[in-house]
């Protein structure tokens, strides 16, 4: 182990034409590299390049044969903010692993029905209310038939990361997709609301299990530079699930048993995955984790070429032996004993926290409802509208998919958060004039002077810049931020502080706008989505292209300073910088 020292930046020559010399040994390396940076680069550097050598010391290899980098000298290279960034050895476009993009689709099923559910019930709570005059009367009886699917999610995503940490993640898929077909067809068949709201409560469970499961199975086998991509493939399944949903409840209609069939469609697509998952493999980290490594190669031969594959070998054998360092199963309580993963999981937690509290499933979860109180009456019309805001969420979706793994997820989240802020200050506004058109005319719930229209412009609005980021954002953040050992049980944990954030607005979104009015309820929402900018600018860090590695060393440096990280795993391998 090399001993720690100060670096001098002024001692040893550049040479142009190889400003990275891999052929030369680790302290001539790690000279030339500090020498070549500018003394605030060198940060970057320290948290970016030592998992490789971390991983090249812990496989027994020399860091001038680590990976190859003898062959590829410019393996890394500088961006113009100092960051390394992967060379063209390391790039790899969404499209060009067909295995890959399989894993993805199937696993990612688990979003569809997660949005499906979120969806569904906005069109079907309007007919349930026709046949179940209870509900009709009773405000608080609506939002419990909502939100009951959100106490099981709530359930499902706590218990899910112990789940999928113990027996996998194909395992908790399976069992999510049970759970989610049981409560489907409880509720097809609910003579009562009592077995309605027990048949939300089941859909719930498997939903929160899926919710915790699909971003992980997605990340841990997707190559780092197109993960955030991926990842958010997850979430368009998520928006194409609830577009579906609005689909099938504007086709059900004019049918017997309206809301019976669209809430027991939704068995369909979880019948279909538990098939497809039937035939695919298990995570390939959580495989060379449980010492399954001939296995968890097989899976990795099939996503990497020949150069690549030793490097994630090399990776995954470093991980595999801080885990079992760990020596035991992670708890709840071990996630707050750890400074560095207290600040991973503030972050996770509190970017899906914001992703509820700026408003986003209080419009899918009451699209409907908002139409007709803009002034729509007709619930044909309120179910077409609320399809073409659902279309705007799937597009938008698609355009996070596009540009997360390019702008990164900071810049995403911040510009969509801004546009959120406006679109909510436009949606109360419209509701403001309709409540003074209502109040200074005798008329009726109709449209008056157009603020219906200027309603509807809003929620299109709203639904247009959330969807690209702060939908798809939260979740990818989550699937990739926490190390190893800790990812199961703090995925679970932030995903089951998304569902009670889910619960509590919807469970109070109606009893709010009965309180203070619609228009006040959407400028709340506004002034809530100014702390999530405030809380994204300060305490996110952006992860783009990093390896889980590279996160690892981020958030130590970040904990404990450039120093002491370095000392807590290999006491400074490259030197303290004064």
């Amino acid at each position: 182990m090399l001993m720690s020292r100060v670096i001098s930046h002024s001692h040893v020559p550049l040479s142009p034409a190889s400003p990275f010399p891999y052929s030369s040994c680790l302290s001539s390396s790690e000279t030339i590299i500090s020498s070549f940076l500018t003394r605030n680069q060198v940060t970057y550097t320290r948290s970016l390049l030592m998992p490789s050598i971390l991983t090249a010391r812990a496989a027994g290899r020399n860091l001038n044969n680590a990976d190859g980098m003898h062959d590829s000298p410019e393996i890394f290279k500088l961006d113009g903010s100092g960051l390394l960034k992967a060379s063209s050895k390391r790039e790899m476009s969404f499209w060009s692993n067909k295995y890959v993009l399989g894993l993805t689709t199937t696993a990612g099923i688990g979003g569809l029905l997660f949005g499906y559910d979120t969806g569904v019930i906005s069109g079907a709570l309007l007919y349930i209310r026709d046949d179940f005059k209870v509900v009709n009367d009773n405000s608080v009886l609506q939002e419990t038939i909502v939100s009951m699917a959100v106490v099981g999610a709530i359930i499902g995503a706590a218990a899910g990361g112990w789940i999928n940490d113990v027996h996998g993640r194909k395992k908790a898929t399976l069992l999510a997709d049970v759970v989610f077909i049981i409560g489907s067809l409880a509720m097809c068949i609910a003579p009562d609301p009592n077995i309605l709201i027990l048949g939300r409560l089941f859909v719930g469970l498997g939903v929160g299990i899926a919710s915790v499961t699909a971003p992980v199975y997605i990340a841990e086998a997707a190559p780092s530079e197109i993960r955030g991509g991926l990842v958010a493939t997850n979430v368009l399944m998520i928006t194409g699930g609830q577009f579906l949903s609005y689909l099938v409840n504007l086709a059900f209609t004019e049918v017997p048993g309206t809301w019976r069939w669209m809430l027991g469609v939704a068995a369909i697509p979880a019948v279909v995955q538990f098939i497809f998952m039937m035939f695919l493999p298990e995570s390939p980290r959580w495989l060379y984790m449980k010492d399954k490594k001939s296995k968890a190669v097989a899976v990795l031969k099939k996503i990497y070429d020949s150069n690549r594959l030793q490097e994630e070998i090399d990776q995954l054998e470093a991980a595999s032996k801080q885990v079992s360092q760990f020596g035991k199963a992670v708890s709840y309580l071990d996630v707050f004993k750890s400074k560095e993963i207290r600040l991973a999981f503030f972050t996770g937690a509190g970017l899906q926290a914001f992703q509820q509290f700026t408003g986003i499933n209080t419009v899918m979860y009451y699209c409907p409802t908002i139409v007709q109180m803009a002034g729509f009456s007709s619930k044909k019309l309120a179910l077409l509208l609320s399809l073409i805001v659902s279309a705007m969420n799937a597009v938008g979706t698609v355009i996070g998919i596009l540009l997360i793994d390019r702008c990164g997820r900071r810049l995403l989240a911040l510009t969509s958060l801004s546009g959120v802020f406006a679109s909510l200050l436009v949606l109360s506004y419209a509701f403001y004039l309709q409540s003074s058109n209502l109040h200074a005319l005798t008329g009726s719930a109709t449209l008056g002077s157009g603020a219906g229209w200027f309603a509807v412009a809003g929620l299109v609005l709203y639904i247009a810049f959330f969807s690209p980021g702060m939908g798809p954002v939260p979740w990818t953040v989550n699937s990739e931020i926490y190390p190893e050992a800790y990812r199961g049980v703090c995925g679970g944990m932030s995903a089951m502080v998304n569902w009670v954030s889910n619960f509590i607005v919807a469970q109070m979104f109606l009893s709010v706008v009965e309180l203070v009015g619609t228009s006040m309820t959407f400028l709340i929402i506004s002034g809530v989505s100014v702390l999530a900018f405030g809380f994204v600018l300060f305490f996110v860090p952006e992860t783009k292209g990093l390896t889980f590695e590279q996160v690892e060393r981020m958030w130590k440096e970040r904990a404990w300073g450039n120093d002491l990280a370095s000392s807590s795993g290999q006491q400074n391998i490259i030197g303290n910088e004064t």
